[in-house]
């Protein structure tokens, strides 16, 4: 059995929406590379994104040549859209045929689950609790609005389990705690 892990960058305020404008403020460093800790779970998962989290990534991530890139490049990749995307466009992907809350699940059953940014898809998976451990890169930065992952902070069934620096930023995963 996997889990399903969401990735994302934040800001102090929790804002995790549009990170072009304040991530690279600190220079490359906390955003290259797997600054989210996920090794082998990246290499035998499956990645889970958004439409339009995809089509960005599809223009950026092809054109790299970093061992990171390659590993982006190579790892399955499934796309939860309503109007399709060409796959063509970035290796290894496809999109869901059916409810991607049903292909999550079953998805989990085998293997980890990473979703990348796509925050309106992180919310539908959270609201049907199908989230096992959030792990994010925050920068020290405040920006008053935008987009967050949490209104509140984490759920209180999910707890701290990292906290160490990352470059000029730190990396957190809240982990959910099973009862069973």
């Amino acid at each position: 059995m996997g889990d399903i892990i969401v990735i994302q960058f934040a800001t102090l305020d929790g804002v995790v929406s549009d990170p072009e404008n304040w991530a690279f403020r600190y220079g490359a460093g906390p955003v290259t590379d797997d600054k989210f800790q996920l090794g082998a779970r990246m290499e035998q998962g499956v990645q889970l994104y958004g439409r339009r989290t995809w089509e960005r990534f599809a223009q950026l991530w092809p054109g790299r040549d970093s061992d990171y890139a390659k590993l982006m490049n190579t790892v399955p990749k499934r796309v939860a859209t309503r109007t399709g995307i060409d796959a063509a466009a970035w290796s290894n992907s496809a999109p869901i045929e059916g409810d991607p809350l049903a292909w999550a699940a079953a998805e989990r059953a085998r293997r980890d689950v990473v979703v990348i940014g796509s925050l309106s898809l992180v919310h539908t998976l959270a609201a049907a609790d199908l989230v096992d451990e959030y792990r994010l890169i925050t920068f020290p930065t405040v920006v008053g609005a935008g987009d967050r992952l949490f209104e509140a902070g984490p759920p209180a069934e999910f707890r701290f389990t990292v906290a160490e620096p990352v470059d000029a930023a730190v990396r957190t995963v809240f982990r959910r705690e099973r009862t069973s």
